[in-house]
Parts: structure tokens; C-alpha cells; sequence
């Protein structure tokens, strides 16, 4: 086979692939394109350097990751204003033509997976980034080059960010947790968290597998001359992306409420997921002139689907224990569809809440599920109880170490850090970066310390030993060493780490703090009354660092001694703007927020992670979301981060 030969099979079989994947519309047959795309691998295999650039041969999966790269947008990435009826529809309406009375609408459906950015340079696939904060998410695109409705090459030869959703079919979710329950593997929630989790697999061969595919909604940076985004995205179809079905322009009211009837109405018979319809001004001059508030852009909204309602009934009530310890009742209930996938339980947030609605084991309920919230009761047909019912009562035990249950009211919670049910979280946050800091430490590498029983609590992290380690599966030599090396280098931490690093139930990285400053090492001997004597200390929390002690006393102690954490010194901070002020930090900015922290508390400042009426500044940045909102509502100072710059 020669190059001419090569190049004209190739494009063969990137039409079919492109009929099979994106059309779903197969112009050949499994067994014909199999022999082709062999043919078209042995020519690439003997001449690498002439390999097509779209090959789908391509897209089988390359060397397993040790991890993912921090990578930036080349422009923001923005949430979606949420409407949820015609009112506030037309009042989202109404603020838009303060600028453009004559306004019309791109309307389409939102798919639920995940958000992916694309960048293409040169007509090919540069880079595939997720959404991550906005601004910067995770290097995906070794498993992104592996999903075949994702052109690798296009025609269009200038900078441009290509931006969509990653989902996962209906069809092809149920045969992957068919396969899943086969090999005795956790079946996936739902389509979109499969889509997720199959977008951050470590092995891109596994990414590949799971049939992904991608519905592109917009573009980020670009430089394409065109003055409608219906315009624009017919544009971005044609460069081999799929095209959504029911994508409508309009300019009423009227005609944005008859399509997302239309919607609703076919959403079942849709191949893929929605949950809701995304409207956007068509006109691009009007969409930058509108521009976008700190959170999101003002042409654009998300008209979000009404909450579905089943009726089920509660079989029994389980308890799930959290990091902190804190016991979370969860309802088993019979087993109801509620939007493509398959609820069988059901939040309940706590035991006043069970008491608030009368619930018994064996009522019939009223279960709703909309949009990101989990599943959760909220009616008991409490007229159509039988005489099988049972009351529910207060637990007084942990139900996995029975440990005592401290009865907070609200919150009830197991104090005990080797219960194994919060081994995994407590280690988790232990090694956090607001705690110690561990790196390499995640979430599934704790999972794989703790299955293989290499450890069974915090402790055990300070006896790890290199030949403990290296027999397990994805565990190399580099990566052990650094791993023991970040354990390590947690000796001699400053004492509020420690003491937040415990994960104590009210006790913060603000409390940890006073705690250290003012008691240092004598932390261990504080009784009730020195406790509640101190600044912004109320009983709920004092009584949950001293049942927290009692209860880990013998562990603390021998952390303590290991770890030997730096005890400082308060420092009184010269007159300033900020000197005993609250702040709140929030939004993203040019410095990691954890800077600014450090310079507001060597200013005399409080840094509190909520707003309140005693709050004295909020410093936001980009993306600052509902803490911005709730500031601005209680009149509180808010400074951007050149405003607080300029005061520093």
C-alpha cells in the first residue's frame, strides 16, 4: 500500500466511523470496517511518521497516567444563571433588553455529563481540559483523543476553544453496569456520573471502553468572523461535531415555552440524558455588550426541568457515618425510575427532619429527584399508614464500632478516629492541603491503603515502610519513596495544622488556630469553662473538641509525639484596615486564596468561611457565587481583589 492508497482508505474509514459514532448511522458493516481499519493500522505501524492525524486507530488508549496536569482555559469557563419557570424566565428576559429590545433566542437542550473544553490549533486537537473552577481544570486529553465523536483533526485552522458536554448514552449506561455487576464491580449511579468517572480514568485503554460521546453547546477563544451564534454553531457542526436535536431559534416568550414543552415532552426517547434546555441571545454583539455578572453570563440561561415526583415506600433506614463522624440517616426505599436511573434511597438530612415529617418504616412517600439534588422524601401519606409501621429512634450507638453517639440535636455523630466507617475520610482530610498537606496521598490511594489493611487508621500513616508498599498494584518505586518522603515532612507542622487535620465536628482551621495561639501544647488539659471563655467559641463546639479528646485521647497523644507539631507565638499585628476585622474570602483570583489568607491573619484579621451580619469584608473574585449574593444582601463591605490590593 502506498500513501495515495493509505490516505484514501483512511478517509474511508474515518466516514464510517463518523456515520457509526456521531451519525449512528453505520455505512459499513462491523466485520468490513474491522478489515479496513487493520489494513490502514499495519500501514501506520511500518511508516509512523505518515500516519493520518484523524486516524481512528488512534484512539484505542496510550500509556497509563500517574496522575492528571493542572491546565488552563484559554478563556473562562462559566456556569449556567438556573430559571425554573415562565416568572423568572421573563425577568431574565427583561434584564437582557436593557440593552437590546430586539432580541432573539438559541435554544437547545442541556445535556447532564460533564463539561470538556477542547483547544485546536493548527486544524488538530492540541489539548482537552475539564471545566475544573472555570479557569483551570485537569489535562484530560490522553482519554479524550480515545472517544470517537471528538474530531482529532479539523478544517478549521485557527486558535479555538471548542466547548461541550461529555455524556454516556442510556443504552450503553445499563450495558456497562451490566458488565459491572458481571465482575462484582460498585454499579455506576447514574449516566452522568459514569461520563465523569470515565473521563478521569487513569488508563485511557478504560476511557475508551465506555463509549463516551461528546455534544458540543459553544466556543470559548476564537477569532471566527460571525456576527449569530446559530451561525456559529452551524459552523462548528460542520467541522464533524454532532448536531443536537430540537435546537430552535425564537424571539418570544412563547416560542422558548413551546420548545421546552417539546423537549420534555421527548426527552425519554432522547439517546442521551438532559436536564433542562439552554437558552442563549443569538446575537453576539448583544451577548459581549451584556457581558457577565461574577458568576455567570447575563445571555445565556439554563431553563431547568420541573423536579420529578414518584410515590415509593420506605423499607428501612440506614445510618451513614461521614468524615467527621456525623450519622446520616438514609432511607432504603422500593426501588422507583425517577429520571433515567434507578433510586432505591433517599436523604434525609437528619432525625428532626424524620420527626418533622412523622416518618415510620413501611409509609408510603412522596420521593423527588431534580437536576444535581439528591433523591429526597418530601411528603408521608401518613392517612394511608397500615398497622405494620414502625417509629424510628434516635440512634445511641455507632451501627458499625458502638461507640456511644454524642447527641448534638440536629447532629449526632461518632467521636471514634479507628471506627473503620470514617477511617478513609478522617485519613482523607488528615492529609488535606488545609491540614498536612500530603502529597500523593488521594482519595484512591487511601482506598487501596486501607483495603489491602496496609493501614487501619491515622496512625499507621507514620509506620508505612517501602516494602509495605511495593507490592501493590500501580505502586513504583518514585512514587513510594515521594509518598513516604510527604509523610515525613509533615514532622513539625505548625500546631493549628494538627489540630484542623484532626477533623473535630464544629473546630475549623479558624478555631484550630485560636486553640493553638492561645493554649499551645496545653490544648490537651482545656477544660469547659477555659474553652468557652474564648472568642467566638459557643457550647456546641466546646462540647464537641472535649467529647473528641475523651474519646481519641490515647491516639492524639501518640500523634502528637510523633508529629511534634511547631507551637508559635500569637503576634500582636500593627494598625490596619483589616486588624479584628471578619473577612470572607471567596471567587477565584490571581493568587490562590490561601495566600490572601495568610496575609489577612498576619494583619489581625479573622478569616470566617461564611457570611453573617458580623462579617466586616468580603474580598471575591471571579466565579464569587452565592457568598457575593448573600454580602451584598446583609450590606457588607465587599472589596474586589485590586480594591484590597490597594489597601494592603
Amino acid at each position: 500500500m502506498n500513501q495515495n492508497e493509505y490516505t484514501a482508505k483512511i478517509e474511508k474509514l474515518i466516514l464510517w466511523a463518523h456515520a457509526y459514532y456521531v451519525e449512528d448511522n453505520p455505512k459499513a458493516s462491523d466485520e468490513e470496517y474491522d478489515l479496513l481499519s487493520r489494513e490502514c493500522l499495519v500501514y501506520e505501524q511500518d511508516n509512523p511518521s505518515l500516519g493520518h492525524p484523524n486516524s481512528p486507530n488512534k484512539r484505542v488508549g496510550g500509556f497509563v497516567l500517574d496522575g492528571f496536569n493542572k491546565a488552563s482555559h484559554l478563556s473562562r469557563m462559566w456556569s449556567q444563571e438556573d430559571v425554573f419557570n415562565t416568572k423568572e424566565l421573563e425577568d431574565w428576559i427583561n434584564r437582557a433588553k436593557k440593552v437590546n429590545t430586539n432580541l432573539e433566542f438559541y435554544c437547545e437542550p442541556k445535556f447532564d455529563g460533564a463539561s470538556l473544553n477542547l483547544i485546536y490549533e493548527n486544524g488538530l486537537l492540541k489539548q482537552a481540559i475539564s471545566r475544573g473552577d472555570g479557569s483551570i481544570g485537569e489535562d484530560i486529553t490522553n482519554n479524550v483523543r480515545t472517544i470517537h465523536s471528538i474530531p482529532l483533526e479539523i478544517k478549521e485552522k485557527s486558535l479555538i476553544e471548542i466547548r461541550g458536554e461529555i455524556v454516556i448514552k442510556k443504552a450503553d449506561f445499563e450495558k456497562i453496569n451490566e458488565e459491572r455487576a458481571k465482575n462484582g464491580e460498585a454499579l455506576f449511579a447514574n449516566p452522568r456520573n459514569a461520563a465523569a468517572g470515565s473521563l478521569r480514568q487513569l488508563d485511557p485503554k478504560i476511557t475508551a471502553k465506555r463509549k463516551l460521546f461528546f455534544n458540543v453547546w459553544g466556543v470559548g477563544e476564537n477569532s471566527l468572523d460571525f456576527t449569530r451564534n446559530s451561525l456559529m454553531m452551524e459552523y462548528i457542526y460542520s467541522l464533524g461535531f454532532a448536531c443536537p436535536p430540537l435546537k430552535t431559534l425564537t424571539s418570544t416568550v412563547e416560542g422558548i415555552e413551546k420548545i421546552y414543552h417539546e423537549i420534555i415532552k421527548q426527552r425519554d426517547s432522547i439517546a442521551m440524558m438532559l436536564d433542562g434546555m439552554v437558552i442563549k441571545i443569538d446575537d453576539l454583539d448583544t451577548q459581549d455588550e451584556l457581558g457577565h455578572t461574577v458568576k455567570f453570563p447575563r445571555y445565556s440561561c439554563a431553563y431547568k426541568f420541573p423536579a420529578v415526583e414518584k410515590t415509593t415506600r420506605v423499607l428501612d433506614i440506614i445510618q451513614q457515618i461521614g468524615r467527621t463522624g456525623v450519622i446520616t440517616p438514609v432511607a432504603l426505599v422500593e426501588a422507583v425510575l425517577i429520571d433515567g436511573s434507578t433510586v432505591e434511597k433517599a436523604s434525609l438530612h437528619n432525625y428532626d427532619e424524620i420527626e418533622r415529617l412523622d416518618l415510620r418504616i413501611d409509609d408510603e412517600v412522596i420521593i423527588i429527584k431534580s437536576g444535581d439534588i439528591i433523591p429526597k422524601i418530601t411528603k408521608v401519606f401518613t392517612d394511608r399508614r397500615s398497622d405494620s409501621s414502625e417509629a424510628i429512634m434516635r440512634p445511641l450507638f455507632c451501627p458499625n464500632c458502638e461507640s456511644p453517639l454524642l447527641d448534638e440535636g440536629i447532629l449526632i455523630k461518632c467521636q471514634n478516629l479507628d471506627c473503620s466507617a470514617r477511617v478513609v475520610n478522617s485519613i482523607i482530610y488528615f492529609a488535606s492541603k488545609n491540614c498536612m498537606n500530603i502529597d500523593g496521598l488521594g482519595i484512591k490511594i487511601v482506598e487501596i491503603l486501607v483495603t489491602q489493611n496496609k493501614i487501619k487508621d491515622i496512625l499507621d500513616l507514620y509506620s508505612l515502610k517501602f516494602e509495605d508498599l511495593i507490592d501493590l498494584e500501580g505502586f513504583k518505586e518514585k512514587r513510594i519513596n515521594n509518598l513516604l518522603k510527604a509523610i515525613n515532612n509533615t514532622k513539625g507542622v505548625e500546631l493549628h495544622r494538627f489540630i484542623n487535620a484532626l477533623a473535630i465536628e464544629h473546630i475549623g482551621e479558624v478555631a484550630s488556630k485560636e486553640i493553638a495561639l492561645s493554649h499551645g501544647s496545653k490544648f490537651f488539659e482545656l477544660d469547659f469553662d477555659t474553652l468557652i471563655k474564648m472568642d467566638g467559641f459557643g457550647e456546641q463546639m466546646v462540647t464537641s473538641f472535649l467529647e473528641f479528646l475523651r474519646v481519641n485521647d490515647t491516639l492524639v497523644k501518640k500523634l502528637f509525639e510523633i508529629i511534634n507539631p511547631k507551637i508559635q507565638e500569637r503576634v500582636e499585628a500593627a494598625e490596619n484596615t483589616f486588624k479584628g476585622t471578619t473577612v470572607v474570602l471567596t471567587g477565584t483570583m490571581s493568587i490562590s486564596r490561601g495566600i490572601i489568607k495568610k496575609q489577612l491573619e498576619e494583619l489581625g484579621a479573622k478569616v470566617s468561611s461564611s457570611v453573617s451580619a458580623k462579617t466586616n469584608f468580603l474580598i471575591y473574585g471571579e466565579d464569587a457565587g452565592s457568598k457575593y449574593d448573600k454580602a451584598v444582601t446583609l450590606k457588607v463591605k465587599t472589596l474586589n481583589e485590586e480594591e484590597y490590593n490597594s489597601l494592603l
